[in-house]
């Protein structure tokens, strides 16, 4: 079964690179989009279904942690598993994550194998 994905992260390269690694890395993915922020990311999800979001924390306009708060607080995304992908390693910030809600963390530099396993063990429990 593919997924549709969303990557939002404030680097074009790093969207780039995750989306080339969630494909090597043996995930299905059906359609994929990209967004620079939070807000741009909440625009797509009002025309697009989306199955998974990877995140980057740190962004301009609109951070990952604000984008979680954001997600759960609508009936039509709060379903949405979101995986943290960022180089942020402090355990507070992710703990304040986890407690929003995200189903993953994923720190940068990251291998395609735990992309790859984060995903399957999230769609799993999503969709088992």
């Amino acid at each position: 079964m593919a997924y549709n994905i969303l990557i939002v992260d404030d680097s074009q390269t790093m969207r780039t690179v995750i989306k080339k690694t969630v494909a090597i890395s043996g995930f299905e993915i059906g359609a994929c989009w990209e967004a620079g922020d939070g807000k741009e990311a909440l625009e797509i999800l009002d025309k697009e279904w989306v199955d998974v979001i990877l995140t980057d924390l740190n962004m301009p306009r609109m951070n990952g942690l604000e984008l979680v708060k954001s997600l759960k607080e609508k009936e039509s995304t709060r379903h949405i598993p979101v995986v943290l992908i960022t180089t942020e390693g402090s355990e507070s910030r992710v703990q304040e994550a986890y407690a929003l809600g995200i189903e993953g963390y994923i720190q940068k530099p990251f291998y395609p194998e735990a992309v790859r396993d984060a995903l399957n063990k999230i769609m799993e429990k999503s969709h088992g």
